[in-house]
Parts: structure tokens; C-alpha cells; sequence
């Protein structure tokens, strides 16, 4: 299978279990593998036919910058299962950094990922 890889998709959210986390704000950072056949795009040199990175991030963005959920597991599901949805993609890897996260000891990181198939399409 072929692979877009779309790293680094930056925007603040308000992401968070804490009040604070919800009222300030903070960055999340989002990488994505997008799992699909280049066969067709490849013939047609064609956006038409393979998943339009660009709309993909706008997508992540939305997501990120969308309605507070408490947890970045949540925003992995609901950003996987989105992309299924509205790309030809057969698999999706998702993966959401939250650098700022309110951890009492010093970190570089904290992340979570979800690998998710797209059901058959009818």
C-alpha cells in the first residue's frame, strides 16, 4: 500500500480535562499517514484521484481548533475516523502531540496514535 505522510499540522485548541487548559488554549500537533492506492493518480496525474493532502490538514485543523473534548485520545478517533470518511484512504495513522501538555515533570513530548481501516465501501 502507498502512503501520505502529513507531518507537523499545528493549530490551538482548547483540548483538556483542566479549566485552564479549555480557557487558554495551548498547541497540538498532528501527523497523519494516509494508507491508499497511487495507482490511479499515478495513470491520470490527477488530484482528483488520490487524497488531497491540503484538504486533509484542513480537515486536522478543524478538528484541532473545533469543539473542546477532555482527551487527545478522543481527537485521534474523531480525526481518523473523519478523514476515513471524507478521503479515499483504505487505512489512516493518526498521531496527536500535546508538547504543552500540564504535566508536573519535565518533558519533550506526550502523544497518542490510532491506526483505524475504512470499512468496505458500498
Amino acid at each position: 500500500m502507498d502512503q501520505i505522510t502529513l507531518s507537523g499540522v499545528t493549530a490551538v485548541g482548547h483540548h483538556g480535562v483542566f479549566d485552564f487548559e479549555r480557557r487558554n488554549g495551548q498547541p497540538f500537533v498532528v501527523d497523519a499517514v494516509l494508507h491508499l492506492d497511487f495507482g490511479a493518480a499515478a495513470v491520470s496525474d490527477d488530484v482528483l484521484h488520490t487524497a488531497h493532502y491540503g484538504e486533509v490538514a484542513e480537515c486536522i485543523r478543524g478538528w484541532i481548533t473545533g469543539e473542546p473534548l477532555n482527551l487527545i485520545e478522543a481527537l485521534a478517533v474523531r480525526i481518523a475516523e473523519d478523514v476515513l470518511a471524507k478521503f479515499p484512504v483504505s487505512a489512516v495513522d493518526i498521531t496527536v502531540h500535546k508538547p504543552r501538555a500540564p504535566i508536573a515533570v519535565e518533558f519533550g513530548d506526550v502523544s497518542v496514535s490510532v491506526h483505524r481501516v475504512a470499512r468496505e465501501r458500498p
